[in-house]
């Protein structure tokens, strides 16, 4: 499988529970700089809540 992690060439979002017993993960590039990682099922929540509200697709609606 190819690595889905995102790099400031590749911005995206990715997120990763391998089983549901393990904690999830999560990183994020997003192409005006911004970054992240979270561990923990409601900490990769935020940052999915948060990619949503204010990078990737925000990005998009607002032209920037």
């Amino acid at each position: 499988m190819a690595d889905l992690t995102p790099t400031p060439d590749r911005p995206g979002l990715h997120v990763s529970k391998p089983s549901p017993n393990a904690p999830a993960t999560g990183s994020a590039v997003c192409h005006c700089g911004a970054t992240a990682t979270a561990t923990g099922d409601a900490q990769v929540k935020a940052l999915v809540d948060g990619w949503t509200a204010h990078h990737g697709p925000a990005h998009d609606r607002t032209g920037r």
